[in-house]
């Protein structure tokens, strides 16, 4: 007879290996899922100077290795595998889950961590220079831009947002959008207007990216393209934001938790997804931080909700 586990987390972010922790605290044994990217989208960035009680910054696969440790020390189990497709009943009856290798998981309750994936312009040395002069998150890493050139490309609220934050840090801030028009609000793109820092570069998409030949690779320079005249220039760059949205992981769990129009799982009370005994935590039902401090606080909010559901149960 297959073994019902009490708790399945999905995904190894700051999220799930906050549940991880929790769970395994209480005295249960987590089954963790690690996906395809184990730690999540910090193990593609550099410093992480903004998670508390690291007075001199950490690495962030440093620091998802470390709460890997953590979690596997107090009792989690990692399993190095992909929740392809799931089965759940909305009467809070046992879950079903499936890997990639055709395992059938059985559980009392899950954590949904699958994060959210940035969005990017699908250029060449894009992989190889995110966190080396490329970044999707503004307030992750401009703080290492101080005094620095950046661009920003996007043409929503958090592009106009993120410019207003370089803006504070960097020497000069480009914003590159592929349209005259902005999706962004007015009184946004207004304040971006009126910043002395900030120069709007539209209409232009990037076209390609240099970067320095140097031991480690480095980003130097872009080539952007005006989408009417045709018209290149190169700009030099210390660094280029992408503020062009994420796209949510939740289409596995369809339709046994709600999204909105953006794909990102609605829940009540932080967690509770629309099926009993189902949580979610993260970037996966947060369109708005996006911060691994946040990711946690909700991973533990999760992991505390499912216990006390497996308690009353």
């Amino acid at each position: 007879m297959t073994q019902v586990e009490d708790m399945v987390v999905v995904g190894t972010g700051p999220a799930g290996l906050t549940a991880a922790i929790y769970g395994a605290r209480s005295g249960i044994t987590p089954l963790v899922f690690a996906g395809t990217q184990h730690g999540g989208q910090l193990t593609t960035t550099t410093d992480v100077e903004n998670f508390p009680g690291f007075a001199e910054g950490i690495l962030g696969p440093k620091l998802m290795e470390d709460m890997t440790t953590q979690a596997k020390r107090v009792g989690a189990q990692i399993k190095y595998a992909q929740i392809d497709e799931v089965g759940f009943s909305d009467d809070g009856q046992t879950k079903k889950l499936f890997t990639s290798e055709g395992q059938e998981i059985l559980a009392k309750t899950v954590i949904l961590c699958t994060g959210a994936t940035a969005k990017t312009l699908g250029l060449n040395q894009e992989n190889t220079l995110m966190g080396h002069g490329i970044s999707t998150c503004a307030t992750c890493d401009g703080f290492f831009y101080r005094n620095k050139v950046v661009a920003v490309v996007g043409g929503g609220d958090s592009a106009m947002e993120e410019s207003l934050f370089l803006a504070n840090l960097a020497q000069k801030v480009f914003l590159i959008h592929r349209r005259d028009a902005f999706r962004a609000s007015h009184i946004m793109v207004e304040r971006a207007q009126k910043h002395p820092n900030i120069t709007f570069l539209t209409p232009y998409n990037v076209e390609k990216i240099h970067s320095q030949d140097t031991q480690v690779a480095a980003l130097s320079a872009i080539t952007i393209k005006h989408t009417q005249t045709h018209e290149t220039k190169d700009l030099s760059l210390d660094g280029l934001f992408y503020a062009i949205g994420h796209t949510p992981n939740s289409q596995t769990f369809l339709p046994w938790v709600q999204t909105d129009d953006h794909g990102y799982v609605k829940v009540v009370d932080q967690v509770k997804t629309q099926t009993e005994g189902v949580y979610a935590a993260g970037d996966l039902c947060d369109p708005h931080f996006k911060q691994a401090i946040t990711a946690a606080g909700l991973g533990c909010q999760a992991a505390m909700t499912a216990i006390r559901y497996l308690d009353e149960s």
